[in-house]
């Protein structure tokens, strides 16, 4: 069949073609059928259905990721109460507020214990302040033979309370001694009532800024 029997096709008359027109109609219906079938229904079912897969696999992770933990549960309370007791010996070697000028005196007796000769011993004026304790740099000046700066350090090092040697500078003095400048620091835990301040401060900083 040719473009010129084509054209003489009857439209009004459909049932009169013959076989071979009759087929491609057919088929070109058909396909148009299905595309606007898929075009204004199942395109949006489609992906309804893969959003519904996806939602499916979030789902069966966070179920296997639960059930994990469900069955991991009275490992994790174990390192939790681990947790407890290792944080709550850590606090112990922190003084509190009414134990720290004790702790300078036992810092200053180490030193003097070593036969070390204090040339300075400045405690800053304020303390660094964090979310649950405090430092307070000491600055310290010791002068003394090799063997006795080692072991006042050791002493230092083994104390109960946490006490760290910083930025450390050894020289030689004129008569042969050593001079050994640095940076004690001494930390403690803050009380309950610093703590509230602090968080205080920290939310009204934060008022602060929203407002600029």
């Amino acid at each position: 069949m040719n473009l010129d029997e084509l054209k003489t096709l009857n439209f009004k008359d459909v049932g009169g073609w013959p076989v071979l027109p009759k087929l491609m109609a057919l088929a070109v219906l058909l396909v148009a059928v299905v595309f606007a079938g898929y075009w204004f229904d199942w395109m949006g079912q489609l992906e309804q259905l893969e959003a519904v897969r996806q939602e499916e696999v979030q789902l069966r992770a966070t179920f296997l990721d639960k059930k994990k933990q469900a069955i991991n549960l009275d490992t994790y309370r174990q390192q939790l109460k681990e947790i407890d007791q290792s944080f709550g010996a850590l606090l112990k070697q922190l003084p509190n507020k009414s134990e720290m000028d004790a702790l300078l005196v036992d810092i200053n007796q180490a030193g003097l214990g070593r036969g070390l000769e204090f040339e300075l011993f400045k405690p800053a004026k304020d303390e660094i302040k964090s979310e649950f304790y405090s430092q307070l740099p000491v600055t310290v000046k010791v002068t003394g033979a090799y063997h006795d700066l080692g072991s006042f350090t050791s002493d230092i090092a083994q104390m109960p309370r946490i006490v760290t040697l910083n930025e450390i500078k050894i020289e030689t003095s004129k008569d042969g001694k050593l001079t050994m400048d640095g940076v004690a620091r001494t930390y403690r835990y803050l009380d309950e009532e610093e703590v509230n301040a602090q968080k205080k401060d920290a939310a009204d900083a934060k008022k602060k800024g929203a407002k600029k």
